[in-house]
């Protein structure tokens, strides 16, 4: 692309086998920086005739051939014009880096570097931690052999402002140092999940904002509460009646357990009522997870409802003599004010589980990262701020 420049000459190159087009700025944009615009005082003659690669011309290669003399701002050592890096942001963004890198005849390693300096350029003077006042902080493996990042996503924008290789206690404390002093005490709401590195780092550093237990998380852990009961009925029936007919449909009955009850297919739902006729203990545990699932549900319409409901079902989980119910209801009660606070404000983990999922899409269209690094560019490059688009092309409508 050659605008606002003008065209000296075009040649072929023949031991390159490649055009170049010899160009120059326009008298308005000289002595202009060429990463902000502006204009900039002159510093020196740089290395004299430079060459940049453009978009190719159908099956030929074409290259910018200018004179580049430096100007005091600061700026990128890029070998690339800015239509090429927008065109591989672009297809970055859309596919993976091996089919951009070999669509746009370089190296993957060149595209991962175009990622970080057009996501620097497009972010600069951009403070993604100003003005933070409702986040969510969540975790998310991005490698076998439980390697992990930690991802912080803005409640109000619906991007993510900081992500991270690692998990815990020293990297939530990294991104509360990167935030400041200043800065944390304005935190209004933090969604999270109940593990207690961050319970403890959120308690220490933001202890005026309102921490919000992820419904999804409360849910999960019943359903898990429901498969140990289930485990046992199935032991019980093998072990100790040694009824291996009785086993076999316990062993069988996970979905039919694990699946909301408006959803249970007819079969499902037959063996739902099986297990409510055989096992009276283990429906009592299937009715202790649909009823504290029934909690949430119903504070979307009616809070006030909801923190009642959730009491009676405190109660309920306590009496009912199923040591996993009973064990859930400690850790609930442990963490009362931050479901409460769910149940109340509304607020979840859904941005942030919406978000894991567009990484592991990210992850699984690149056949995996070997660093975090990787995909904590491409991250932000598509979910921290506007996608590329494709040199030329406006930003289409919402």
């Amino acid at each position: 692309m050659v605008e606002k420049t003008v065209v000296e000459g075009v040649r072929w190159d023949e031991s390159e086998q490649c055009v170049i087009v010899s160009v120059r700025p326009d008298a308005r944009r000289r002595g202009r920086c060429g990463l902000c615009r502006r204009p900039a005082p002159w510093y020196d003659r740089g290395r004299g005739r430079r060459r940049w690669r453009d978009l190719d011309h159908g099956t030929v290669r074409v290259f910018l051939e200018a004179d580049a003399p430096r100007v005091a701002c600061p700026r990128h050592d890029a070998g690339h014009t800015l239509a090429f890096d927008q065109q591989v942001a672009w297809m970055a963004a859309e596919c993976s880096k091996s089919a951009a890198a070999e669509l746009l005849r370089c190296t993957w390693r060149t595209v991962g570097r175009i990622v970080e300096r057009y996501t620097a350029d497009r972010d600069r003077g951009t403070d993604r931690l100003a003005g933070l006042t409702r986040i969510g902080i969540d975790e998310i493996s991005y490698r076998k052999g439980q390697r992990y990042m930690t991802v912080v996503v803005d409640h109000d924008t619906a991007r993510v402002v900081w992500m991270a290789d690692g998990h815990g206690t020293d990297v939530l404390t990294r991104f509360f140092d990167e935030l400041g002093e200043v800065r944390a005490p304005r935190l209004t709401h933090i969604s999270a999940d109940g593990a207690g590195w961050n319970t403890q780092v959120i308690a220490d550093r933001a202890p005026r904002a309102l921490r919000v237990m992820d419904p999804f998380h409360v849910v999960a852990w019943a359903t898990e509460a429901l498969n140990t009961e289930r485990r046992a009925s199935w032991n019980r029936a093998r072990r100790e009646l040694g009824d291996r007919e009785t086993a076999r449909s316990l062993k069988d009955s996970r979905f039919a357990l694990w699946k909301n009850a408006e959803d249970l297919t007819d079969r499902q739902a037959a063996k739902l009522a099986w297990i409510a006729a055989t096992d009276p203990r283990l429906h009592r545990a299937w009715r202790l997870k649909e009823a504290l699932r029934a909690v949430f549900a119903l504070a979307k319409h009616r809070p006030t409802a909801a923190l009642k409901a959730l009491d009676t079902w405190i109660g309920w989980a306590r009496r009912c003599r199923i040591p996993a119910f009973v064990d859930l209801q400690r850790t609930i009660v442990r963490h009362y004010d931050a479901i409460r606070s769910a149940l109340i404000t509304g607020l979840s983990n859904g941005l942030i589980e919406s978000t894991n999922t567009k990484t592991r899409l990210i992850i699984r269209r690149g056949f995996g990262f070997h660093s975090a690094d990787a995909v904590i560019a491409l991250v932000m490059l598509t979910l921290a701020g506007p996608r590329p688009i494709l040199p030329g092309r406006q930003p289409s409508a919402a």
